[in-house]
């Protein structure tokens, strides 16, 4: 028979696990964005809408970007794991943030052709503090597994404000004459991919796209791990 003590050890490792369970699987924690959701921005709605609808924001905004979409809301672990990623240096997850990238890419980017996948560039100053660029790095795995070629061809030539500390109206106005596009490229008659981690009010990639409709880009998209 087993000693009062080994009993009571026992009791003990069921009392803790009760008190502090597990948490549980990343997998099984994260939330999916599901319809319905605006066919613009990719903003997701509760309720009964059926078919084809847009956000009130996107029925008074002009868009130069065809979509924007993401698999994932940000929030729980997908937030948590972009924050370590991107502002802890916990590179270990660039693997699993690609997975998470790539599952939004099958469910809606898969269905059309693209020449190339163009990430988010940060200002010189912000990359060096951060040492990389999260939406280039995501942008290397996913350009390798699905043999899309990566067009570095942005730049960020004005330091901005953090987008998170800023409305919508403000987010438009700090990025205005923020990117410039590289001369030595040629985007002209391309289907591009603009990616990135989050998407929130789109004003970043919004920027991104105009530049790359400047310079002759025939159908640009934004696809980012998150919807906030």
């Amino acid at each position: 028979m087993p000693s009062l003590l080994h009993q009571l050890s026992e009791w003990a490792q069921v009392g803790l696990g009760l008190a502090f369970p597990p948490p549980p699987p990343v997998e099984n924690t994260t939330r999916r964005v599901v319809p319905p959701f605006c066919a613009q921005c990719g903003e997701p709605y509760e309720g009964a809408i059926f078919g084809y609808f847009l956000c009130p924001n996107c029925q008074e905004r002009e868009w130069t970007l065809k979509w924007a979409r993401a698999a994932y809301r940000a929030e729980g672990p997908v937030r948590e794991t972009i924050h370590d990623f991107k502002y802890r240096h916990h590179f270990h997850q660039l693997g699993l943030l690609a997975d998470w990238l790539e599952d939004g890419f099958r469910q809606f980017a898969a269905g059309e052709r693209w020449d190339g996948l163009v990430f988010v560039p940060l200002h010189p100053v912000r990359r060096r503090d951060r040492g990389f660029n999260q939406a280039e790095e995501l942008s290397r795995v996913l350009g390798k597994r699905q043999r899309l070629p990566i067009l570095p061809c942005l730049k960020r030539i004005r330091p901005t404000e953090k987008q998170t500390l800023l409305s919508r109206g403000a987010r438009l106005r700090n990025l205005l004459g923020a990117f410039e596009f590289k001369s030595r490229f040629d985007v002209a008659g391309l289907n591009l991919l603009i990616i990135d981690d989050v998407f929130t009010t789109g004003a970043t990639a919004e920027a991104c796209a105009r530049i790359l409709s400047a310079n002759g880009a025939r159908r640009i998209a934004a696809l980012t791990i998150a919807r906030a």
